[in-house]
């Protein structure tokens, strides 16, 4: 009838738009992490040569940007068209792949605090697998350095582990002029030294264990990377709990708006 409206369920503008907002700049950070990646691959020459990636024996640090650009940009373009559009398939899909992030990351949590042990020897052997192919990539030598040099360690657990790379080994055999040393981000910084000495770990497991903390720091990077989640724990948890929240925030919200979208459809 004239001058009667119909007043039935609505989607929230509020909700729809934040969903949107917040998403779109995932997708495009994702975007951007997976082209740098793809640049990087580029300018070693893997996407001349595709089986180069599995050729080498330690960690691609291009991965870690393909992998996790990937996530965003999937996570990102579902919850950015699907609020966008009202579509409901591409929002529960939003739901249920960031439900599935959420279980994994808690389920990884609970794991490395029940496995303690295992993760050290795995992250041991993690290490020392890099250590061996320290040469062989550009971008895993500067990850190599860059960790050595943040958090003042050498090798997994101790500078010796670098006897398992071929050319600092101090096997006779070893024709390499870094035989029997540790690479430059082993070595103790000097506070009025402005050039980096990258020569300044040549020899030094040549000379006697009491000798060497003079020149390099002695401590391997598992047991510091121990010490730092220790001195920095409330940092760390806050840090967790926080994504996490942010994760069952999105989940809820995603939900609240197909339920909308839904009764909207349903009226009809």
């Amino acid at each position: 009838m004239s001058g009667n409206h119909y007043k039935g369920h609505e989607v929230s503008c509020c909700i729809k738009y934040f969903i949107f907002g917040f998403n779109i700049l995932f997708w495009l950070l994702g975007m951007a992490l997976v082209g740098i990646g793809l640049w990087a691959w580029s300018e070693k020459g893997v996407l001349s040569n595709i089986s180069s990636i599995t050729d080498l024996g330690g960690l691609d640090p291009v991965w870690l940007f393909m992998v996790v650009g990937g996530v965003m940009f999937i996570l990102g373009f579902a919850g950015c068209i699907g609020a966008l559009r009202e579509n409901t398939f591409l929002l529960k899909f939003f739901s249920v792949f960031l439900g599935i992030i959420f279980f994994l990351e808690l389920t990884t949590g609970i794991l490395a605090f029940v496995f303690k042990d295992w993760i050290k020897d795995q992250l041991n052997l993690f290490i020392n697998n890099n250590i061996r192919a320290y040469r062989d990539d550009i971008d895993l030598q500067n990850l190599i350095d860059f960790t050595q040099e943040y958090w003042e360690c050498c090798g997994a657990f101790g500078a010796d582990d670098w006897n398992l790379n071929i050319y600092f080994n101090c096997t006779d055999g070893n024709p390499s002029r870094e035989k029997c040393g540790v690479p430059f981000s082993c070595c103790t910084k000097d506070p009025a030294e402005d050039v980096i000495n990258t020569q300044c770990g040549y020899d030094v497991r040549a000379k006697p264990d009491s000798e060497q903390k003079d020149y390099i720091n002695v401590k391997g990077c598992v047991p510091q990377f121990e010490k730092w989640l220790q001195d920095n724990l409330t940092l760390v948890a806050g840090i967790f709990i926080g994504v996490a929240l942010l994760q069952i925030f999105g989940i809820c919200l995603a939900q609240n708006l197909v339920s909308d979208i839904e009764a909207v459809r349903a009226s009809w």
